[in-house]
């Protein structure tokens, strides 16, 4: 009998954690304890030393017990929690990286942690191109008049009026799975696609039908600029004051992957002077962003709240791919999704 924690939430919830680990170990028993966290209705956050969790030390530390495996999104896994699970062996994120656990303390304690890199890459490239496509041709921003009783037929004339992705340079600010998707989608409307990743392969660039370009290129000529990076400290504030005044006039402006990557401030007055055109956010670098935040009352701006990756799909996924790795471990197989090998001599569970 294998004891395992399901931590999850009002997204991935536990049972599907549970249902896909019995799918992936079939005849395997297992004792199932589980803990479900406030988010997303609450907003995830720092917790002891590590980002974007949900719930408190003290609740994983009770609803562990004796667990071996523990699958979870949003829990946090700190030095602490980690510290008083002597029996756990093994933590699977259910993220595309495991910025809810500590890393060093889980290798310490030589505890291999598992993520899920793409579990929402077509959600989240689904979105990209729907966000494009609004701030382009004004779908929000006209919606939102006409249900105030406002009829834009000024849209229709030359100046005001909105512009195609078919024929559009399009600019892609890393190309990961997200971004390789985006492309493929623009690439069939007809786009000439830049990207700007210095970890891309060009052989594969040029498979994929895009071009290789620097940042300050990718800027200068793309119509619309689309940002699909990792957020690290070399990518936090890629785009910025200095580098956003090099976009053509009235460029339109995609954030749907981390707001850390696109410096704020600076973002109402390219608004206000038509540098920005349109601008389409889906992350903030305040989450949520305070009433009082400048761009709720700029120009030609359109927010949701950090949707992307917010399908049924991205959730069955995630679960199954986590579950996977927790099956290979007790079969002592390599985990395909380690994020520290250095935890696991050869990266198995033996």
């Amino acid at each position: 009998m294998t004891t395992v924690l399901v931590s999850g939430d009002d997204f991935v919830a536990p049972e599907l954690f549970a249902d896909a680990l019995r799918e992936a170990a079939p005849g395997t028993a297992f004792d199932f304890r589980t803990m479900r966290t406030g988010w997303p209705v609450e907003p995830f956050g720092p917790v002891g030393g590590v980002q974007e969790a949900s719930g408190t030390e003290e609740q994983v530390i009770e609803a562990l017990g004796d667990a071996e495996i523990a699958l979870t999104q949003m829990a946090p896994f700190t030095a602490k929690v980690i510290e008083a699970a002597p029996k756990l062996r093994m933590i699977g994120v259910c993220r595309g990286g495991p910025v809810n656990v500590d890393l060093a303390a889980a290798t310490a304690a030589g505890i291999p942690v598992s993520f899920t890199p793409g579990r929402n890459a077509a959600a989240a490239a689904e979105f990209a191109i729907g966000l494009m496509l609004d701030a382009m041709r004004r779908i929000t921003v006209s919606d939102a008049d006409l249900k105030r009783g406002v009829w834009r037929g000024d849209y229709y004339a030359y100046e005001n009026a909105g512009s195609e992705i078919e024929g559009s340079t399009v600019g892609l600010v890393g190309y990961g799975a997200i971004g390789a998707i985006v492309a493929r989608v623009l690439n069939a409307f007809g786009a000439r696609v830049l990207v700007s990743d210095p970890y891309t392969d060009p052989a594969k660039a040029a498979a994929d039908g895009v071009e290789l370009v620097t940042l300050d290129e990718l800027l200068r000529a793309s119509s619309v600029v689309s940002l699909h990076a990792r957020l690290t400290p070399e990518t936090r504030h890629l785009l910025n004051a200095d580098n956003l005044k090099l976009l053509p006039e009235g460029a339109v402006l995609v954030n749907s992957a981390r707001g850390g990557l696109l410096d704020y401030a600076p973002l109402p007055a390219l608004l206000e002077s038509g540098r920005l055109g349109a601008l389409a956010l889906d992350v903030y670098d305040i989450e949520p962003p305070p009433a009082d935040w400048p761009l709720h009352s700029a120009p030609n701006v359109i927010t949701t709240p950090h949707l992307a990756g917010a399908t049924r799909q991205t959730a069955e996924r995630a679960a199954l791919i986590s579950a996977g790795e927790a099956a290979r471990f007790l079969r002592g197989e390599p985990l395909r999704h380690l994020a520290n090998p250095e935890a696991l001599a050869g990266g198995t569970g033996s």
